[in-house]
């Protein structure tokens, strides 16, 4: 799937990652998807409950190699 920007917290723990996705988030215009790289595991937890609390769509997440997820969040 396409996406417009992409953000990596690769690294970071929690919250750093949901605070970084909801500043990048704010930043861009509705509709438009983020792709967010991250290896902390409570990241798979924490993106499904930011965007129920937000109203964002979770498009899709992915475990790819090297124990990293991937998650394409569209903006509303």
């Amino acid at each position: 799937m396409d996406y417009d920007d992409e953000l990596d917290v690769r690294g970071l723990k929690c919250p750093l990652p949901i605070l970084r996705t909801k500043k990048a988030l704010a930043g861009m215009d509705t509709g438009k998807v983020l792709r967010v790289v991250a290896t902390d595991p409570s990241t798979v937890k924490d993106f499904e409950a930011f965007a129920r609390q937000t109203g964002h769509d979770l498009l899709s997440r992915s475990e790819p190699p090297a124990d990293e997820f991937v998650f394409l969040i569209r903006r509303k």
